[in-house]
């Protein structure tokens, strides 16, 4: 249970940092927010299939999942 508060805090954090970078994510709080938890699963996934170490890098590859998952929704929002 702790592990998924930990997770779901970085995933938060990593969605509202991601947010500040990408242009025109103006979501609002709350999606940003979910955006970066589900960019978290995202960001695991892509560098797990990289072969890269996820355990030293879990709030860099959340952070680099929630871009991939903003810039994304952006780009569908725009459609």
């Amino acid at each position: 249970m702790f592990g998924l508060l930990i997770f779901l805090l970085i995933g938060a954090i990593a969605g509202w940092l991601a947010s500040k970078l990408v242009r025109g994510s103006g979501m609002g709080f709350w999606a940003n927010m979910g955006l970066g938890v589900v960019g978290a699963l995202v960001g695991g996934f892509v560098f797990e299939q990289l072969g890269i170490a996820i355990r030293p890098l879990g709030f860099f590859s959340s952070f680099i999942g929630a871009v991939i998952v903003l810039a994304l929704a952006n780009l569908i929002a725009r459609k």
